[in-house]
């Protein structure tokens, strides 16, 4: 876009045109990748959606007014210019979805009020300027994913590697003072499963056989040669140049999923 050219102005009938119904049954406005560069005031009038698309634009600010649209449960502000966020960010109750990756966001403009969305499930801050992580985002109890790769992080704090409910942690690709420490900060992160420990004499039939068929198979495995390790996978935390598109739809349900 040349100097000084304005960006796609959005009237309230294109921005009517552009709601769509998602998979399950919610209203999803999307206004991704239009050439917007400021936050379109019309759209203040739709503000019963649940899902606000405004990725892939060049968006240098998001207003406070943004706390109308209290119904909101998913917002994608990945790929623009954002430096910062509104603190009124943090009266979104319902949101389950963040993602504002691949902007200019600094440490020191995260609001500290994102950890008043108690419900958030996914938190994407990816390919931004951090140089550290708050330690109140602690506070989101309900997290279940949080996308911290590319930015300029040393280290990442336990209050946020130890939420409860956290599976996935992407740090990858931050400037780490030990070369494992990225790795171990990836693969702190696991869903762990309950061993129980009983007697042989308390099993059935069926059950020892099947035990003795997995020590078999393990007994087996020491034979074999170890493959080369494989770094964490994280499908659900993509970058913008992915299909992130495409799986829109598989975020926002898995998102809801208790």
């Amino acid at each position: 876009m040349a100097k000084g050219q304005k960006g796609k102005k959005i009237t309230l009938k294109i921005a009517k045109n552009s709601i769509r119904i998602s998979f399950d049954g919610g209203r999803r406005l999307d206004l991704s990748h239009m050439g917007i560069t400021s936050f379109p005031q019309c759209i203040l009038k739709l503000d019963d959606v649940d899902e606000l698309d405004l990725s892939r634009n060049m968006l240098k600010k998001i207003p406070s007014s943004i706390q109308k649209f209290q119904n909101l449960r998913w917002l994608d502000l990945h790929s623009n210019q954002l430096e910062e966020l509104p603190k009124a960010i943090g009266t979104l109750q319902n949101l389950f979805y963040l993602n504002v990756c691949n902007n200019k966001l600094t440490t020191k403009n995260l609001p500290q009020e994102l950890n008043l969305l108690k419900n958030l499930r996914i938190l994407n801050l990816g390919l931004n300027c951090l140089d550290s992580v708050p330690t109140t985002l602690g506070a989101l109890k309900e997290l279940r994913e949080i996308g911290l790769f590319d930015n300029n992080l040393t280290i990442i704090p336990n209050s946020v590697k130890r939420l409860p409910k956290l599976k996935k942690l992407n740090a990858e690709r931050n400037p780490f003072p030990d070369s494992t420490q990225q790795e171990e900060h990836a693969d702190s992160i696991k869903r762990t499963e309950k061993l129980y420990l009983v007697p042989e004499k308390n099993l059935c039939s069926s059950c020892l056989e099947m035990c003795q068929d997995e020590t078999d198979k393990l007994d087996g495995l020491k034979n074999v040669a170890p493959s080369p390790s494989k770094k964490p996978s994280f499908p659900l935390l993509l970058t913008p140049n992915s299909s992130a598109k495409d799986n829109q739809e598989e975020w926002r349900l898995r998102g809801k999923q208790p």
